[in-house]
């Protein structure tokens, strides 16, 4: 019996196939799904060593599903491949870099899966902290800070902190860009 299950959720049968037949022999279980609701079922009832998932799904999109995996602690620790032919589709709700899953596009040879898959299982391996850790954080600082700050002030500062996320996310998105550009310019 294979020892890693590997969940391919795309609605497309040749891509789901064509993944199957691209692993190795003997070391994995393929596990199918055709639509997300499916799949996020799937990903609930089975333990699993990769998550690959199709960004455009019927029932439930790739979106909602990705979503679904962020909110639980210990769904977000499986590696996670996103897959789509258009990485657009991606980035305008996931700014790059993408630190936590990896993403592969369609479509895909051998070696570009097998390199999406090692990459995956490595994000999957870096600390991240819960929300939960980071409010408390926040929520230490801001007691820390005299102690009588006032409700206005932390509310400017809490201002001040999403204006510096969205400059933040801008910045990542010109960054993966100019990435891009290069790239495309070397080959």
């Amino acid at each position: 019996m294979a020892s890693n299950k590997i969940l391919v959720i795309d609605d497309t049968t040749v891509v789901r196939v064509k993944v199957r037949e691209m692993l190795p022999p003997g070391n994995f279980q393929v596990l199918e799904a055709k639509d997300g609701l499916e799949g996020f079922k799937l990903i609930q009832q089975e333990k699993l060593s990769l998550i690959m998932l199709d960004f455009l799904l019927p029932k439930m999109s790739g979106w909602d599903v990705f979503q679904q995996i962020q909110a639980s602690p210990e769904l977000r620790k499986i590696p996670l491949v996103i897959m789509s032919g258009r990485k657009e589709e991606v980035t305008e709700k996931i700014s790059e870099p993408f630190e936590y899953f990896e993403f592969l596009g369609k479509p895909f040879d051998q070696k570009q899966l097998i390199s999406a898959i090692k990459a995956a299982m490595a994000k999957a391996k870096q600390p991240r902290q819960d929300q939960s850790q980071i409010a408390a954080s926040i929520g230490g600082i801001q007691n820390g800070i005299g102690g009588s700050t006032s409700s206005a002030e932390i509310q400017a500062l809490n201002d001040k902190t999403a204006k510096m996320q969205a400059e933040i996310d801008s910045l990542k998105k010109q960054l993966a860009q100019v990435v891009t550009f290069i790239k495309q310019k070397i080959k």
